[in-house]
């Protein structure tokens, strides 16, 4: 009978550990868009694609879809050596029993904390501190993430919309000039937008902007 209790008991116990498992497993999951958008390249990339499709004066070509799925993959293009970091340092280690499960979390977070401190402007992870009066230290591996996910994801819209005016300026020049010949002609009637379309795509096709774009994306992230 002790035996019988005790081994249903245990069944019990499985049970229950299986579930908590399971209801991490879930809730790990429905976080991690939270953790491409704001802890990756991610935000970077889709910002700057989207100004680009703006300033080339086609608000819905390539589709929301298509560049969602452009900027996934270059992210993970991008994130790959911190990636096979956290897979050396925490997976790894963990499937062969080497390390706990807290142990492997820590040593996971040690490479994203390393690549977002990397770029994130001082200034914006200094303002966070303060505002969460929380001491600021040079030494990467004491930032906390709830400082430095909201100092990282300001620095990347910064960045984002930095990169995008410069994109947006010879697309500009473009309109500007065709709007002044049109003007000079007296078709004040006719839309410049019509007009300058084919040119931006032309321009954007002959220097293969799609190429240079996405080069200078992944090269503006140090994790190669």
């Amino acid at each position: 009978m002790v035996s019988d209790a005790a081994l249903s008991l245990s069944q019990n116990g499985g049970n229950i550990s299986l579930s908590i498992g399971v209801l991490i497993l879930m809730t790990a999951l429905t976080m991690l868009p939270a953790v491409i958008l704001c802890m990756t390249s991610f935000t970077r990339v889709i910002i700057v694609l989207a100004i680009l499709r703006q300033a080339m004066g086609l608000p819905s070509t390539p589709s929301n879809q298509i560049l969602i799925g452009i900027s996934l993959f270059l992210t993970f293009f991008i994130m790959t050596p911190v990636i096979q970091e956290i897979n050396e340092k925490a997976v790894t280690p963990y499937v062969n029993e080497k390390i706990d499960a807290k142990a492997a979390l820590m040593a996971a977070g040690q490479p994203i904390k390393h690549f977002m401190a990397q770029e994130t402007r001082r200034k914006d992870l200094t303002l966070f501190a303060d505002i969460s009066h929380t001491p600021l230290s040079d030494d990467e591996a004491t930032l906390s993430f709830s400082t430095l996910i909201p100092a990282f994801v300001t620095s990347e819209l910064k960045t984002a919309f930095q990169i995008g005016f410069l994109l947006f300026i010879p697309f500009l020049i473009i309109d500007l000039v065709v709007a002044s010949v049109l003007m000079a002609m007296g078709m004040m009637m006719l839309s410049p937008l019509v007009i300058s379309l084919p040119f931006k795509i032309m321009l954007f096709v002959l220097v293969d902007g799609w190429t240079l774009i996405l080069a200078t994306l992944a090269s503006s992230f140090n994790t190669f």
